[in-house]
């Protein structure tokens, strides 16, 4: 897999390439500002980016403007974000609003494990979308009262931040202490309350996401 990196911190940056390229990855680039990310996305046209959320603007571009218009320039492109905090989550609501390609977006303190993150990256890049948790919370209570969000249940919205964290249906039985039929049953509620209908079977758990996220 090939992999362009923008950030900021001139050690995470030459740490990330060395750890990837250790892996087996093929690092094609390792910018540290908007404009150097977006001329080597052009040129090398990567599989998937890892990007800095806090990364120097460029052109008037910050991290995510610039992983914004790398998606406008190759449609699909795999975004990974990184972040120090909870940071422009309207742009980020941008780029999670074009369901064509994997989006992630970790906290950077909290990638505790280095086979997490690079599982997490394989995920992105295969076209999953992994959210940090406090992400989806920070989404979630910005859109609590709008609807048709405000019909589903609190179980509902737990089962439904899980699955934005990547996770399968026994996963989130796991983490809920509960059978896999009770999700089973929940998703179904949210796809009917979400007016998600059979004709979208492929795309539903994704578009069940995407909706209450943006809407």
């Amino acid at each position: 897999m090939r992999l362009a990196i923008a950030e900021s911190d001139a050690l995470l940056r030459e740490g990330l390439a060395a750890l990837l390229t250790a892996r087996g990855f093929e690092v094609t680039a390792a910018c540290d500002n908007a404009d150097d990310f977006l001329a080597a996305v052009s040129a090398d046209r990567p599989d998937a980016v890892i990007i800095d959320v806090g990364m120097p603007p460029a052109c008037s571009d910050d991290g995510l403007r610039a992983a914004l218009r790398a998606r406008q320039r190759h449609p699909g492109l795999p975004v990974l974000v990184l972040s120090s905090g909870i940071d422009k989550i309207d742009a980020f609501g941008e780029l999670l609003a074009d369901s064509t390609g994997g989006i992630g977006y970790l906290r950077k303190e909290r990638v505790g494990e280095i086979a997490d993150f690079v599982d997490t990256l394989r995920r992105v890049a295969g076209g999953a979308m992994v959210l940090d948790p406090e992400v989806v919370a920070t989404l979630l209570s910005r859109r609590r009262a709008r609807e048709p969000l405000a019909g589903l249940t609190a179980r509902e919205r737990e089962v439904l931040a899980l699955m934005a964290d990547g996770h399968n249906n026994s996963a989130i039985a796991d983490r809920l202490v509960v059978s896999d039929a009770a999700v089973h049953k929940h998703i179904r509620a949210i796809f009917a309350k979400l007016d998600l209908t059979v004709e979208q079977r492929g795309h539903r758990r994704v578009q069940a996401v995407l909706a209450y996220l943006n809407a």
